[in-house]
């Protein structure tokens, strides 16, 4: 649940979303969606992208890069969402609970596959 009291002053002219803070990164960035302009190119492949941040994650895919590092046993990954799905095989944290008949997984996709067997 998001937090109250968070104003969101800054609309997209497109569709209305909200932004709580005035980032010209942010709301370009967003308004991209709609335009469909994608600035930033990779210098290896040729694909473009909507933010920089989205074409750096895109070229760890193009070299051994892994700057998110398990403390527990030092694996590396390539996105921070990967590490966090990683540290629950040792923390035993399954998060995400079948509301039908309680049980926990790890993952959201692991919990949608098994509401699908429902």
């Amino acid at each position: 649940e998001k937090p109250q009291g968070r104003e969101k002053p800054h609309k997209c002219l497109e569709c209305g979303k909200g932004f709580s803070f005035w980032r010209s990164s942010t709301l370009w960035g967003h308004q991209r969606i709609h335009t469909g302009e994608r600035p930033y190119e990779c210098s290896e492949c040729g694909k473009r992208f909507r933010s920089s941040s989205d074409l750096l994650r895109h070229e760890r895919i193009h070299t051994d890069e892994r700057p998110f590092r398990c403390p527990d046993c030092g694996k590396g990954f390539k996105e921070n969402s990967s590490l966090v799905m990683h540290r629950r095989t040792h923390t035993g944290e399954r998060p995400y609970k079948c509301p039908k008949c309680g049980k926990s997984f790890s993952s959201s996709s692991h919990l949608t596959r098994h509401q699908r067997r429902h």
